[in-house]
């Protein structure tokens, strides 16, 4: 009895139990494990994890096509992956790009992110149905899924920026790294094991004045070279060179 879909992580939730190790799904979940894993086709298990809890495999028992639905057994043998040690601040990108940030940072193990306003933010962007917690759940579950990962991060939203740095950011400083990705930083990153407060701004990037306010408030500023990217390169890129 082999496990298929060695990358993907069928996630399960509480409310999916009928016994202690028995789930029924339905729906996106049920179509990804009969036409990409192929479980329906032939018996078999595919991994599987409890979200918030642990990992281990799926086996299927039964599955009916018409009614979109399955039931699986579950055996859980492993903890999910370690986090990474970093929060990460982000200036509030336009939604599509909000998307691909949030992806990128769940599925390296980030697991306190905070978007903020900036003077380079468009207002518009704080009324986009994608940062809705009832949205907001269904953007993180896939990228848990990609990573192997179960446990949802805690994602929080700040409009006002000054009040932010001066009374809250001081706090994400305390036993970490804190720094700035700044285009006219001299310093570049440099790899470290050290808990880390990273900040990056929108894609024109902080004012001199916002980034003199977080250099106030504890942290320094950090370049990646004299290029220029996008956010959601950005994040990826940082993230992966102070630690990876």
């Amino acid at each position: 009895m082999g496990v298929r879909g060695a990358v993907n992580l069928l996630l399960i939730t509480p409310e999916d139990l009928v016994e202690s190790d028995v789930a029924e799904i339905g729906g996106r979940r049920f179509r990804h494990v009969t036409e990409v894993l192929k479980l329906q086709e032939r018996s078999g298990c595919c991994r599987a994890g409890m979200l918030g809890g642990r990992t281990g495999t799926a086996e299927l028992l039964s599955a009916d096509s018409e009614a979109e639905r399955m039931r699986l057994r579950l055996h859980w043998t492993a903890e999910p992956p370690p986090p990474l040690p970093a929060i990460l601040v982000t200036a509030l990108p336009r939604p599509k790009t909000f998307r691909k940030v949030l992806h990128a940072a769940v599925t390296l193990g980030v697991k306190h992110l905070i978007f903020i306003h900036a003077f380079k933010v468009d207002r518009s962007y704080w009324s986009s149905p994608v940062i809705e917690e009832k949205n907001l759940r269904e953007e993180l579950l896939p990228a848990l899924e990609q990573a192997g990962d179960t446990v949802l991060p805690k994602v929080e939203f700040r409009t006002r920026f000054k009040p932010f740095v001066e009374d809250e950011f001081p706090a994400l400083c305390i036993g970490r790294r804190a720094l700035v990705a700044h285009p006219g930083a001299v310093e570049g990153c440099t790899p470290s094991t050290e808990p880390l407060t990273l900040c990056i701004g929108p894609e024109g990037g902080f004012t001199e004045y916002e980034v003199e306010l977080l250099c106030a408030n504890g942290a320094r500023t950090v370049t990646l070279g004299p290029r220029i990217l996008r956010t959601e390169v950005a994040v990826p890129v940082l993230l992966a060179r102070l630690f990876l």
